[in-house]
């Protein structure tokens, strides 16, 4: 228990400046492979605090990486601190009001989990050099977590090879350690190539690529009754091809989403889909050009790691948030419905607490719920080496995901709170993987029990690189 207070004072003696660099990167949203600025202000802070900066990571200009300590086990912290298009809000407040109409906001709550993820390796560090312990910690500044898979490029390039343990978190509406699901994703681009003319004289020596994508959909659409049903699917139309509907579209690009349970189904699923754009190309006689622009695997749990986790959330306790905190969450749930509500209770198997509007308490570890499960780069990082996430409340119960309501609350009290707690969950179980020998071996042989029968693959074939973007002009 001393270690554990110690470390814990050691996060609250950077929070200040650790809430700060939350709010900046909260109010410069940069999507993927973009964050130019945010990774600024990541090394930035990774130099002041005296770590060994190693940026440019794999590559990719938006991705740093920090070390702290000598010798003994390798410690690694995931941060990330990408935003979303489109989901501009106004921070404090409890109705829809963009900072910019269509700009991009921090609607995952990104900037509270980069900023975390830093200070528990500043307190791991610090404890390091107070304790004299061997040991070393590294702070990963991952970018492009929405949809760029830039971990999966990370791991591919041998980032996390000679790391022992990797530990992370991500803000949610709910405390509990993560409950290891995750589908695998592929995202694919499909672009139609036809050919164009006067849609009114001369429609019979026009070939419509637009036509095509709206083929492939109707068809994937039919696939949906013929695939497992916990698998999904979605697209969204990159370019249909013009707007002049008098025109014959010759181009039109569509990309797909496409999720499975794990690696496999999902890449029997992709053959599937090309298998339906080729029809789509074949029946409108326009040719079809398929790429991968990223795929993720699914994640893979680790049980000593999460009974070590879920054992500091309850020496720790739960956010320790206040009654203005409470009230301006319980705006933000007027601004919800009760089936979002229900559905934060149903994931984690918990019945509806009336009049919380903020999570008071800790999920038990063995309540199994309905998980809504998602994707997540940090898969990949779990199939190199035994990972562990925490979900801790920064947000009013309900609050969906990707949702203007999440950018509202990402500079409020309660999620600087949260955020501190993230923090301080993350170091302890850092420092007992570090204390506790048994603990780091029993974590690898789960890990090594889990790859053996089905060792890791990449997802992302080789000729892929990341879509790195160029650095914004100075104004």
């Amino acid at each position: 228990m001393q270690n554990s207070e110690q470390i814990w004072q050691l996060v609250d003696d950077h929070r200040r400046e650790f809430e700060d660099l939350s709010d900046r990167i909260w109010g410069m949203p940069e999507i993927a492979y973009t964050e130019y600025s945010s990774v600024a202000e990541h090394t930035a802070m990774l130099k002041e605090q005296g770590f060994k900066v190693t940026e440019n990571l794999a590559g990719i200009p938006t991705a740093v990486m920090g070390e702290a300590g000598e010798a003994g086990p390798v410690i690694a912290i995931l941060g990330e601190y990408d935003a979303l298009p489109g989901l501009s809000q106004i921070a404090g407040i409890a109705e829809r009001q963009p900072v910019e109409p269509n700009g991009n906001g921090h609607a995952c709550g990104h900037n509270l989990l980069g900023s975390a993820a830093l200070l528990a390796a500043t307190a791991a560090k610090d404890w390091l050099a107070a304790t004299g312990r061997p040991g070393r910690v590294r702070y990963y500044g991952c970018p492009a977590e929405e949809g760029g898979a830039a971990k999966a490029f990370m791991v591919r390039a041998g980032c996390f090879e000679d790391v022992d343990i990797a530990i992370t978190w991500h803000p949610a509406s709910m405390t509990r350690v993560d409950e290891g699901l995750s589908l695998a994703n592929t995202r694919m681009d499909f672009h139609f190539t036809g050919r164009a003319s006067h849609a009114a004289a001369a429609p019979h020596l026009g070939r419509s690529a637009l036509d095509a994508v709206e083929l492939m959909n109707v068809g994937v659409n039919y696939m949906r009754e013929h695939m497992p049903s916990d698998a999904r699917i979605h697209y969204a139309m990159l370019d249909s091809g013009g707007i002049a509907p008098n025109v014959v579209q010759a181009s039109a690009k569509v990309r797909y989403a496409i999720r499975a349970r794990d690696l496999a189904g999902m890449l029997a699923l992709n053959e599937r889909v090309k298998k339906i754009a080729q029809g789509a190309a074949l029946m409108t006689e326009t040719t079809v050009a398929i790429s991968i622009m990223s795929a993720v695997s699914n994640i893979l749990p680790n049980t000593p790691l999460e009974e070590a986790m879920h054992q500091n959330m309850e020496r720790l306790g739960p956010v320790p948030f206040d009654a203005a905190d409470r009230d301006y969450a319980a705006k933000i749930q007027a601004t919800l419905s009760e089936e979002d509500i229900r559905n934060d209770y149903r994931r984690v198997g918990l019945p509806v607490r009336e009049n919380t509007p903020l999570c008071d308490f800790i999920v038990p570890h063995d309540v199994k719920g309905e998980p809504m499960i998602g994707s997540t780069d940090v898969a990949d990082v779990s199939w190199a080496v035994p990972t562990v996430q925490a979900r801790v409340a920064t947000h009013a119960i309900g609050t969906p995901g990707h949702s203007w309501q999440i950018t509202a609350q990402g500079k409020a009290p309660a999620a600087h709170m949260g955020m501190v707690h993230a923090a301080k969950i993350m170091a302890g179980t850092a420092i007992n993987v570090m204390l506790d020998e048994t603990l780091m071996a029993r974590a690898k042989r789960d890990h090594q029990e889990r790859t053996a029968k089905t060792p890791y693959v990449c997802p992302i074939p080789e000729d892929v690189k990341p879509p790195i973007q160029p650095r914004p002009k100075a104004a």
